[in-house]
This record gives C-alpha cells, structure tokens and sequence, in this order.
C-alpha cells in the first residue's frame, strides 16, 4: 500500500484545512470567519464536511483513509447512527462505510453545555474497485466532524484534472447542510449539484444561517459561478430578529456577495414549507413529549399574536423576500427568486411530513434536489450554462 500526504489538491469543498495534532480538520469557513463568532453550534456545524469529498486520480483496486470522527451524543435523545462515508467512482456511487471510534461530544441541548471525549482514529476501508485508470471521490460524512490522518491505496494517486464544470456556491440552513439525508452524496445539494453537472461548494451550516456579515465576505471572496442563498428558517426557530431589522440585513448579505460576484447568477430561496413555523413565530423548542418517547421532534414557541409588532414567521419572510428581490431586479437581471414552497409543499407534506418538524427525511432531500436541479439547472433557469 502506498500512503499519499492529504494534500489541498486532493480535497473539494473545503475552504480550509486546519493542522491538528491529528492531521487536518476540513473546515466551511476560513479561520478569520470563525474568529468573529463564539457560537459553539455554528463552530460545530462549519467543521462539519457537507460537501466535502477527497478527489483521487488513480487505478487503485484499494482505497483506505483513517479518521478521527467527532459523534455527537445528545442527552434524552435516542443514539445517533455513525457518519456515512459515499465512495464514487466517475460519479456513480460505488460503496459505502462508517468509521468506529474517534471523539465523542455529549450535548445537553437544554442547558447548551457539551463535553468531549477524546478518541482513536478508525480506517474506512472501500476495496474492490476495477484497476483501471478512475475518479474515485470519497465524500466525507456531512454531519460527522472529520480529521484526515491518513491515505493509502495500492496504486499511485493523483489529483483529478480539472473537468471544467462550473462552480456553484450555496449557503443555508441544516437542511441545506444535510440534516436527515441519507449519505452525504445524497442532500438535496449534492443531488442537484450532480444533476445539474457543477461542482458543490455547500456552506450549509445547522443552525447558522443567520445572515452573518462574515458569511456574506467569506461568499463574496469564494470563486465560483452561480452563487445561491437559502434564508429564513434559522432567522424563526432562533427568533433572531424582528422584521425592522430583516429586511436591511437581507439587504446587506446580497450587497456583499455583490463585491465579488457583481454579475455572478444568484438566486434568493424562501423557506420549504414548514408548519410548525408558518404562522407562528419562534423560537423552535425541544418536544418535551416526544423525547419522554425517546424522539427528537421540535415545536414553535412563539406567540402568533406578537406577528403584528414584527415577529417573524416563514410566512412573512417569504413575502419580504419577494419584495426584497424584485426591488433590487429592477437594477440586478441576474439576481432571481425561488419560492421554497415549489421544492416542498403542503401536497408534499401531506405524503412526506417532516419527521422531526423541522428537517426532511432522506425521500424529500431526493425529492428537493432534483426539482431544484429542474427549476435552476434546466433551460431558462436562474443557473443555465446558456442563458437565452
């Protein structure tokens, strides 16, 4: 076997490697970023790889990568299964794993406190494959912290050469992130990206999309070629703002994502359907209930009657979304606006609710991402690679 260094050549969709002791911890936002939050849920999900996949060149039959995982615990809630591993070849998915061991974080999410446990490197072990010259993309579980400590295969490796795809980048919530899906080549983004034929820079963070200045700066200096912004359902379940401030923020994100993609395709999504939080304002709050029955399901603490002085609900962000976007159409042709509700819906809910209220299950990451795929990627969409 030969053991190949982890090189930044060798890693997509991370915006930055960070040495540990380790190996490298593949991260979603660049050391200044996170320097300006303390936000332990968003630091969390940020070094969560959503997107991120080793990009290996190679006639291996062989590939072996040893990790230290990060598995959350959360306290009253029923165990978490390990992160899934997706190994590809030239696109198509070839197999699957799951590495043991490696740390352990426990989370009371009442109290907001965690405590880590440290752990051994585990090895993820995909054999098998066809020795002829190959792709082979090994995506990184997306809600699973992951360090790369080491790879080897039985052929030599090298980067894969550039395809000359477009480059699409997008930031969201945890259901851009990857909450629910099946496998990491399997959330709704990566399943559009692959139908729409781009390569995937996710900057979905659980939690964290909360319209962060840093965010919008890190957007702005990022390559790429269609750039897409899902906002809402954080700005409820978190009650992170009254609607005074939403719309100026709203403002704001787009103004600096503008500095460095001013002509760049860019398209404002509203939320998927959401009932809990259609008409009733956040914050979202653990179902006391449902985990006295060993689930996790969530509910909205917010008072329906405060929407009048401008609490906020998915309802009323959709519609200043609306109006957001056309005000600033009138000046920006490449700026576009997606309604959530034409990717999920209440015909949709009615045969695929949500499991926990909040996040779609595996079936409607499929169902979402391939008719974001329709309506962006197809002929006449915000993200055709020949505009009419």
């Amino acid at each position: 076997m030969i053991t190949t260094p982890i090189t930044p050549d060798l890693v997509r969709g991370a915006l930055e490697l960070e040495r540990t002791a380790a190996g490298l911890l593949p991260h979603r936002l660049p050391a200044w970023a996170r320097s300006q939050s303390r936000d332990g849920q968003l630091l969390m999900s940020e070094a969560q790889p959503a997107g991120v996949r080793l990009a290996l060149h190679t006639r291996a039959t062989v590939v072996e990568l040893d990790t230290v995982p990060t598995k959350r615990v959360y306290a009253g809630a029923p165990p978490r299964p390990d992160g899934i591993y997706d190994a590809l070849v030239d696109g198509q998915l070839r197999a699957q794993g799951s590495v043991a061991g490696g740390h352990t974080l426990a989370i009371d999410m009442m109290s907001g406190r965690s405590e880590l446990t440290p752990g051994r490197p585990g090895t993820l072990r995909v054999d098998g494959l066809d020795d002829g010259l190959k792709d082979v993309e090994i995506w990184l579980p997306h809600d699973e912290t992951t360090e790369l400590v080491a790879l080897r295969t039985d052929a030599p490796v090298e980067p894969v050469p550039d395809p000359g795809r477009r480059v699409w980048l997008h930031h969201g919530s945890s259901i851009s992130h990857g909450s629910n899906a099946a496998s990491p080549s399997t959330t709704w983004p990566a399943l559009a990206a692959a139908a729409g034929g781009v390569d995937l820079v996710n900057l979905g963070f659980g939690g964290g999309m909360l319209l962060d200045p840093f965010t919008a700066r890190t957007m702005r200096d990022v390559p790429a070629d269609v750039v897409s912004v899902k906002i809402g359902i954080n700005i409820v379940n978190n009650d992170a703002m009254r609607m005074r401030a939403f719309g100026p923020a709203v403002h704001g994100f787009l103004d600096t994502i503008r500095e460095g993609h001013p002509t760049t395709p860019l398209l404002v999504v509203a939320p998927i359907l959401c009932p809990i939080h259609e008409e009733t304002p956040g914050p979202s709050a653990p179902d006391m209930s449902a985990l006295a029955e060993g689930r996790l399901s969530f509910t909205a603490a917010g008072d329906p009657a405060e929407v009048a002085a401008g609490r906020l609900t998915l309802t009323t962000i959709r519609d200043a979304l609306a109006r957001v976007v056309a005000q600033r159409a009138e000046t920006d042709p490449h700026l576009h606006y997606l309604d959530g509700r034409e990717l999920f819906g209440q015909a949709d809910h009615d045969r695929l609710p949500l499991p926990d209220a909040l996040h779609p299950d595996a079936a409607t990451h499929r169902l979402i991402g391939q008719r974001f795929a329709d309506l962006a990627f197809a002929p006449t969409g915000p993200f055709d690679s020949h505009p009419r």
